[in-house]
């Protein structure tokens, strides 16, 4: 079903949204990007006359409640957000009779659904690997389907809305979807958008197509750069990958991030691009720093060439040159991580440049994608997040689905 044709007037709807937002220590957020991304899914059945219940997890809390990951502390800003009361229900698993109550034009959020190891589904204090563990687990499979259907039974239907949680088999977000009809489950309004975000950039190509992976391990993001090789034209390899790749062909890294285990799969990855006719923009120059801090001595030096006790901390001028060109000229962008320790001003250089590019060639026509907490938190601290054509709300399901991963949350919708 979807959610444009569904009618909640007089409906309950139960929503599973990403409220999982960064708060500072007095526990007020820093960041309300998710919450705002979930507001038109949410305003939509409200307006409709429909009754809200919202849920999410928050933070990991391993299956015990912990203060500092209630849901209670965002209470007020979701309120704001949709401009009605919200009522809170402090036990996830034990909110009937207040759901019972709910009015159409009514809101109740629940409390952090992984408070409960029935969501995430892993056994909580058993070693994994062991006998224990896999009995725990095999347990945890049937509670966790009591779990979801009690989520299930405070509602007439089911919207999954949360894309930053759909690549997890979770209770809320693909067992859920069992104990509704196909015409009472559907995908919310920032899913559809995630959804077609990603289908534009790999099942629509317009190129040349540049890729940006950045980030500190290759390890990470083999599965990704392999998928990406047999579809882009250009792919940038930027951030800390730069020394594994730099040590990989016998270059002098200093103290720099590397993985060392990884160094054969560094250079299978530069065979792979030769073989697929990818133009691989890998670091030349760096930004080398004689201590991991914003505050430290400086210097431009080759990425194959650092100095011993120096470590490289942001793409050199060099670097942010060919990243430039590999960009401007694009018509599809993809961007997941930064180029440096973007965190410290003085190491923003690289990011930036990144952002420059990108922001230049979708002014002239393409379509960019920014995706991954990094990517986009760099895209906040310049500004521009009005620059690009698509900001993702998911890390991890938004890497899943370029890596060619069926979504458990989406699939779990259209099954």
């Amino acid at each position: 079903m979807k959610i444009n044709d569904f009618n909640f007037a007089g409906k309950k709807a139960i929503v599973r949204v990403d409220f999982n937002v960064p708060l500072d220590e007095n526990g007020k957020i820093t960041d309300d990007t998710r919450i705002r991304g979930a507001v038109p899914t949410l305003k939509k059945i409200l307006d409709e006359g429909g009754a809200l219940i919202i849920m999410s997890h928050m933070g990991k809390p391993k299956g015990k409640v912990n203060p500092k990951l209630s849901l209670g502390q965002i209470t007020d800003a979701v309120s704001a957000a949709l401009g009605v009361p919200v009522q809170f229900a402090p036990d996830c698993a034990k909110a009937k009779a207040q759901a019972d109550a709910l009015k159409p034009g009514e809101v109740l959020l629940l409390e952090n659904l992984r408070f409960y190891p029935e969501e995430e589904g892993k056994p909580v204090g058993v070693e994994k690997g062991t006998p224990e563990f896999d009995e725990a687990k095999k347990a945890l499979k049937v509670s966790q389907k009591e779990f979801a259907k009690t989520l299930a039974s405070y509602a007439d239907c089911y919207v999954m809305d949360a894309f930053g949680t759909a690549h997890r088999k979770h209770a809320s977000t693909a067992v859920i979807d069992e104990f509704f009809t196909k015409e009472n489950k559907m995908l919310g309004l920032l899913m559809e958008k995630e959804v077609a975000a990603v289908d534009a950039v790999l099942g629509n190509i317009k190129r040349p197509f540049t890729a940006i992976m950045g980030g500190s391990k290759v390890s990470t993001k083999i599965g990704i750069i392999e998928n990406l090789l047999g579809k882009v034209d250009n792919l940038i390899l930027c951030g800390g990958m730069t020394y594994t790749f730099a040590k990989a062909q016998g270059g002098e890294i200093g103290n720099s991030i590397v993985e060392l285990d990884k160094l054969d799969v560094a250079l299978d990855v530069m065979k792979k691009a030769k073989e697929n006719g990818v133009n691989l923009v890998l670091g030349t120059d760096c930004v080398a720093a004689d201590k991991f801090a914003n505050d430290a001595n400086t210097q431009v030096v080759p990425s194959n060439a650092i100095p011993e006790g120096w470590e490289g901390l942001d793409a050199g001028p060099e670097t942010r040159k060919a990243f430039a060109e590999a960009i401007e000229s694009a018509k599809t962008i993809l961007w997941n991580g930064p180029a440096g320790v973007f965190e410290f001003d003085n190491f923003i250089g690289g990011s930036k440049a990144i952002a420059d590019a990108i922001a230049k060639a979708t002014a002239n026509g393409a379509f960019s994608l920014i995706g991954g907490g990094d990517s986009v938190a760099c895209i906040n601290k310049f500004g521009m997040a009005d620059q690009v054509s698509y900001i993702s709300t998911g890390g991890g399901a938004l890497l899943e689905a370029i890596e060619g991963k069926v979504l458990p949350g989406v699939a779990a919708i259209e099954a």
